[in-house]
């Protein structure tokens, strides 16, 4: 069964920064591009961030350009977001997914997921 387990999240203030991991059990985990989308209250889910297979070449929406970083440690079976100057609108549910076999970052929708983690709380006040 394979399971994507994320953890990291939390209340913190608007300026502030958060770091959220995944732990992945796919096997050949090295395989896929991977990424992050979020769900705010209300709104649909929306695509973050991605990581390529190799862990080379991301991919941002423009709201967390230069804010966010995302990475992916195949020694580990690992994937990181990185969150720096945090915004009461980046308040929502993230969660780390797998994307496409061998694949590149871009703009997913979340048909294009293979695999979804259970999603972990972020809350920024302002």
């Amino acid at each position: 069964q394979v399971r994507l387990v994320e953890s990291g999240g939390g209340l913190v203030q608007a300026g502030d920064s958060l770091r959220l991991s995944c732990a992945s059990s796919i096997s050949e985990f090295n395989m896929y591009a991977m990424g992050w989308f979020r769900q705010a209250p209300g709104k649909e889910r929306e695509f973050v961030a991605g990581v390529g297979w190799t862990g080379a070449g991301t991919f941002y929406t423009d709201s967390v350009k230069g804010r966010f970083a995302v990475s992916k440690d195949n020694t580990k079976n690992a994937v990181y977001l990185e969150m720096n100057s945090l915004k009461p609108e980046d308040t929502a549910v993230y969660y780390c997914v797998a994307g496409p076999v061998w694949g590149t970052p871009s703009n997913w929708t979340p048909a294009q997921i293979l695999y979804w983690g259970q999603g972990t709380q972020v809350t920024v006040s302002s």
